[in-house]
């Protein structure tokens, strides 16, 4: 299934001069998200015996890390927004093609030498992931790799 269809561009959103990908036509297409999030979990259930957790971006990465968590019976891990977890947690600020943002993830939400998968909706500049692994790697986890619904390739 060509899911390029389903993700609508958006002029100027959040800001003048940025093309927003929009995945909710993907999901409210019910075959249409079961293809990406099979794509998903098609691309990692080789190596299910060797990945310990998932962790998703906030917030649309929480959506396919969510559905490949599910699918390979892994725990699921969140990587949030500051000041929206209710524990002790650990933070990394990072650049976007469009400012600057925080994210943070429990203490305990990753063990030592355990292997993760980080997921996230869209690949742009590379930042939000690079803070998610640099949060994981604090925690003394590994990185076994990453994914993305959506790269933008010309961002390099």
């Amino acid at each position: 299934m060509d899911l390029d269809k389903y993700i609508r561009d958006v002029p100027d959103f959040p800001k003048p001069g940025i093309i927003f990908k929009d995945i909710t036509p993907l999901l409210n297409n019910a075959d249409a998200f079961k293809a990406a999030a099979d794509l998903f979990a098609e691309q990692h259930r080789h190596d299910a015996d060797k990945i310990d957790r998932i962790v998703g971006i906030e917030s649309r990465g929480f959506i396919f890390a969510a559905t490949l968590s599910h699918a390979l019976g892994k725990p699921l891990v969140l990587a949030r927004k500051p000041g929206k977890l209710p524990h002790d947690s650990i933070k990394e600020e990072y650049e976007l093609e469009y400012g600057t943002n925080t994210l943070e993830m429990h203490k305990d939400a990753i063990k030592p030498g355990e292997n993760v998968v980080v997921i996230d909706d869209l690949l742009a500049t590379g930042g939000t992931m690079a803070a998610t692994c640099a949060l994981v790697e604090k925690l003394g986890g590994k990185i076994f790799c990453i994914g993305a619904l959506i790269e933008l390739e010309f961002l390099k």
